[in-house]
């Protein structure tokens, strides 16, 4: 099975240049908590998610009129859309993110993948790829957790 056939090709983008708090909203409005960030021509240049407002923008006092350039994350993990689903699993897990950008020949945005997506088909590599992605949550916690807990 192909990335195009499991893909959600109904993607909100966002400039770099969108402020964090109309990104917020958008975020609000349909009810998700990611968002590619693409230049004019469509292509990814980065992602933005709510918790990357929360821990970027809203623990750095940033103001809500700033470029979400600011805290967005640089990175992004694409596959081509007529790749084998196999390797938007192995990005996924490669990485421990739990969406991925698929992208068309010129590198324009065509379509999101979830882990929710992935599940959908498989429910067993699903099960799998959401263990492993979710192994950077169990890492990053632990920072947090009080000596002797």
């Amino acid at each position: 099975m192909r990335c195009h056939e499991i893909m959600k090709t109904e993607v909100e983008c966002i400039s770099p240049e969108t402020s964090i708090r109309e990104a917020a909203r958008k975020l609000r409005d349909h009810n998700i908590g990611f968002l590619p960030v693409c230049d004019e021509a469509m292509r990814p240049v980065g992602t933005l998610t709510d918790r990357d407002i929360a821990i970027r923008a809203v623990a750095e006092e940033l103001p809500l009129d700033a470029p979400v350039e600011a805290c967005m994350t640089w990175d992004v993990v694409s596959c081509s859309a007529s790749d084998e689903i196999q390797e938007a699993r192995d990005l996924m897990e490669s990485y421990q993110v739990s969406r991925i950008i698929c992208t068309g020949r010129q590198g324009r945005i065509e379509g999101i993948i979830s882990l929710s997506d992935i599940v959908d088909v498989d429910e067993d590599s699903g099960a799998q790829t959401l263990r492993r992605v979710s192994q950077r949550e169990v890492r990053g916690d632990s920072r947090y957790l009080s000596p002797g807990l």
